[in-house]
């Protein structure tokens, strides 16, 4: 069952067909998955509090229900690094189409991966595993299953990742919390059943992966045309 928290945004969702990134992150969070922190920045005034709750450097993307692509519209700027940076990110992004807000989350450095799901006509949902990043169309390093997973599905998938070795450490580089990408994994496919009679495609690209914990860096969710 759906909860009705995510079953709200869903809905007021359905008149852009996609799922505003700060909403779309709610609903991973509410889901049981990893999100950096982040708020919204809605007018000038919010920007002293929220920099300092999240804490610099932060990464700055663009809320409009009229660009689904941030970066096309060079609607993300990483690496800000105090209130009076950020500012002049927010006065420049108010004059983007659409203009609804700026999201504030905290930087997190790691392992780029990707994980996403898309409907299949013939077989479901599937569930892809790969490197990601802005590299992801070039290295085309995937897995993919078909959705429920289990853990063994999980396994295979790590397995068959040419890069994988850059997951369990290499050259000194600290292995990635492996234990968490699994998890990552598992509830991820369980919320996308869930959301299968609602949802098109989903991607989280980048995951960011650290000895520590997999976090979602950016989220894009599009919804059925008939949901």
């Amino acid at each position: 069952m759906v909860r009705k928290e995510i079953l709200v945004i869903l809905k007021a969702s359905e008149k852009w067909g996609w799922v505003l990134e700060p909403d779309a992150k709610r609903i991973f969070s509410l889901a049981g998955l990893d999100v950096p922190k982040f708020d919204v920045v809605k007018t000038p005034g919010d920007i002293s509090r929220i920099g300092s709750e999240i804490g610099y450097p932060v990464v700055a993307k663009i809320v409009s229900p009229e660009v689904l692509h941030k970066s096309d519209s060079h609607g993300v700027v990483v690496g800000v690094t105090g209130n009076k940076e950020l500012k002049k990110v927010f006065d420049r992004f108010s004059r983007i189409e659409g203009f609804a807000g700026m999201l504030v989350e905290e930087m997190i450095p790691g392992t780029e991966l990707i994980i996403g799901s898309k409907r299949d006509y013939q077989f479901g949902p599937m569930i892809m595993l790969g490197f990601g990043g802005t590299g992801v169309e070039i290295y085309k390093d995937v897995s993919l299953r078909m959705a429920p997973l289990v853990e063994n599905d999980v396994d295979l998938m790590i397995q068959g990742l040419k890069g994988k070795k850059l997951l369990e450490g290499y050259r000194g580089v600290r292995p990635i919390d492996m234990g968490a990408l699994k998890k990552s994994l598992m509830t991820f496919s369980g919320l996308v059943m869930k959301l299968n009679n609602f949802v098109e495609s989903i991607d989280l690209n980048p995951v960011m992966c650290t000895p520590e914990r997999c976090v979602i860096a950016d989220a894009r969710i599009i919804l059925k045309a008939d949901s």
